[in-house]
């Protein structure tokens, strides 16, 4: 039977390395302040500039207020694949 054409496959990559993960969260800042969602944006500053520790508490924190918000399933979901791959920061 053929998937319904407005189904997204959302690829899952689980090795993406620090650098892969800090470039989503530039983009998912980016998406959360298009949305109106400083307190999303702001966690999510500077990356790069942040340790393992720091950086996954912050996603972590993100992707709960992300799910107090309705409608944001595309930030969830990308702050949700960053959060799968937290394992491989260095």
């Amino acid at each position: 039977m053929p998937k319904n054409p407005n189904e997204e496959t959302l690829r899952w990559p689980t090795n993406l390395d620090r650098a892969g993960i800090e470039q989503r969260l530039v983009q998912v800042r980016e998406d959360a302040l298009a949305a109106g969602y400083a307190d999303i944006a702001k966690l999510l500053e500077q990356p790069n500039r942040m340790s393992a520790a720091q950086l996954g508490g912050n996603v972590v924190a993100a992707l709960t207020l992300v799910q107090e918000k309705s409608g944001q399933t595309t930030i969830a979901r990308q702050l949700e694949m960053v959060a799968l791959n937290l394992k491989n920061l260095k």
